[in-house]
């Protein structure tokens, strides 16, 4: 009877959540990255794997789900099962832009009918504002009353419809309040020569990407986008000290579960990202990539701050009539 008491006890604490929690992880974890491999996002998601497999004693693999912007990988972290076994690296893009320039998408990412559990957010990139050499301005009041005595004759470079360059382009202007012409490029690299020989006027490219061209004497850097100046740059004063008090813009990095993930594996799983996010060679890594690590955070937190995010460039797309075309 004893025996048979014990083994019933035992079932029932292996079939309770609390011990599938400390079962967790029981097998390989699949990252899902939404773009390309050897992007900014593929780099840290492997950054982040690594230091997690470390972790969890289970191995982290990264899986390349491009297209679409970034909606086929999510899709399908949408409809996996919720099991902690299958995560998302998402981004601004992916989840506080893209559901606003495109209202066909198969997931929500915001909100309570959000089809996705929110973890932990682990990383912020930041951009920098690059001009000709040619242009007659050495700092963002000087670009700002530059362009506003010239409305409709300068030019600004962006990546794409849609993309946070060109967002954080179309904010500039509207907050300066200034006339300046878009120029879309197929990636920022493509618009490099036209701005180094002043056909454009304007490009907010990535610390990482742009800042070479200003060693090598090709451009001029104004300011950083970020809230705080950069650790690549710490020479270049931000946007907002600079002459646009309150703006900021930066892309941040986030891991998100299917909905429905169980409050238990959530929590772990936060624990592992903000701990990761703490190591030296992610740190060393992160920076190699200029983007800045994030404070610890609670899902709640990371809901929050994507929510925010959402709201404020819904309302840029709206006001600007921004579209993909």
């Amino acid at each position: 009877m004893l025996r048979r008491t014990l083994l019933t006890l035992a079932a029932a604490a292996l079939a309770s959540p609390a011990a599938w929690a400390q079962a967790y992880p029981s097998k390989p974890i699949r990252l899902v990255v939404p773009f390309p491999a050897g992007g900014a996002t593929d780099l840290l998601a492997r950054a982040l794997a690594q230091r997690l497999g470390q972790s969890l004693g289970q191995t982290v693999v990264v899986d390349n789900k491009s297209g679409g912007g970034g909606s086929l990988g999510s899709a399908e972290v949408a409809k996996a099962a919720p099991d902690g076994y299958t995560l998302l690296i998402a981004t601004s893009s992916t989840h506080a832009i893209g559901p606003h320039l495109n209202p066909k998408l198969p997931y929500k990412t915001t909100g309570p009918n959000s089809d996705f559990t929110p973890i932990a957010h682990v990383a912020d990139a930041t951009n920098v504002l690059l001009v000709p050499l040619d242009l007659p301005v050495k700092n963002v009041k000087e670009l700002i009353a530059y362009a506003k005595a010239r409305p409709g004759q300068l030019n600004y470079a962006s990546s794409g419809n849609g993309t946070i360059v060109h967002l954080t382009s179309e904010a500039f202007k509207a907050q300066a309040g200034l006339f300046i012409t878009h120029i879309p490029y197929r990636g920022t690299a493509l618009a490099i020569p036209d701005l180094v020989s002043n056909k454009v006027q304007l490009l907010f490219d990535s610390i990482v990407s742009g800042m070479p061209h200003v060693k090598d004497g090709k451009l001029r850097a104004l300011a950083v986008t970020g809230r705080t100046r950069s650790a690549l740059a710490p020479e270049l004063p931000t946007v907002s000290e600079s002459g646009l008090p309150g703006f900021v813009s930066t892309t941040w990095f986030g891991i998100y579960g299917p909905r429905g993930l169980p409050a238990d594996i959530t929590a772990r799983l936060n624990a592992e990202f903000n701990k990761a996010m703490q190591s030296a060679d992610v740190r060393e890594r992160l920076a190699r990539l200029g983007a800045d690590v994030a404070a610890a955070n609670t899902p709640a937190q990371f809901a929050a701050l994507v929510q925010a995010d959402s709201d404020r460039w819904a309302a840029l797309i709206r006001d600007r009539k921004i579209t993909l075309d």
